[in-house]
């Protein structure tokens, strides 16, 4: 089990909550859980039900669309991260291929913290704003 202080230090690195104070980080840690996967564990399948994501602590996971690999998540990377933000289904399957420990955030439990929380909101956004305008970019728009 990691502590809140643990959680914390390893929020600070990953990507999606780099505009999120320590502070308020702490908040963030207080409803991640720690899970464990062993390798060739399916975390979730593509059109499974949006209701979490996950960053993971150490291990890797293959994230693939129709048994094509999108990409492989490895430690301080997080994924299922649009789950967060809408009600479809999932778009890609989760496998371990790598025994994983992450942490696990629920939607209701983010949602409960961001209706409290406008700061953690406006630096969730202004990741998201950052990811699409590097999109944006990268498509010569």
């Amino acid at each position: 089990m990691l502590s809140i202080v643990e959680k914390v230090l390893f929020l600070q690195d990953v990507d999606i909550f780099e505009y999120i104070s320590t502070e308020n980080l702490a908040y963030i840690a207080a409803i991640a859980e720690v899970v464990n996967f062993p390798e060739k564990t399916v975390i979730f399948s593509e059109g499974d039900a949006s209701d979490s994501m996950y960053l993971i602590i150490e291990g890797r996971v293959r994230l693939e669309r129709e048994g094509n690999e999108v990409m492989i998540a490895g430690e301080r990377e997080s994924f299922g991260v649009w789950a967060m933000f809408d009600d479809e289904p999932r778009v890609v399957t989760a496998i371990v291929v790598e025994e994983c420990q992450a942490l696990h955030i629920s939607r209701d439990d983010f949602y409960d913290l961001l209706a409290d929380n406008v700061l953690i909101t406006q630096g969730i956004m202004k990741n998201i704003v950052r990811r699409l305008r590097k999109l944006m970019t990268a498509l010569g728009r």
